[in-house]
């Protein structure tokens, strides 16, 4: 194995671990969404459908982070000479 090939490994395994906590924060925000909509239902059920369509408009955006921080790597990625 020369340097190249120990260098695009170290590359590729540090882009696995860039990826893997691209996704860690979106996944604690919708925990924390889904969390505090159940707990808003449970103390007004009258609110539950509102609550819900909410809900599902955070979690869009929380999803769009993640996919932005998963894809950004792809776009502004440097190619070796």
């Amino acid at each position: 194995m020369d340097a190249t090939t120990v260098l695009a490994e170290i590359t590729g395994n540090i882009a696995t671990i860039g990826y893997g906590l691209a996704a860690i924060g979106p996944a604690i925000g919708l925990g924390i969404v889904v969390g505090k909509t159940i707990e808003s239902t449970a103390r007004q059920p009258e609110l539950a459908g509102r609550l819900q369509t909410l809900m599902f408009i955070g979690v869009a955006f929380i999803e769009i982070l993640a996919f932005i921080g998963i894809a950004t790597p792809f776009i502004f990625q440097t190619t070796g000479s």
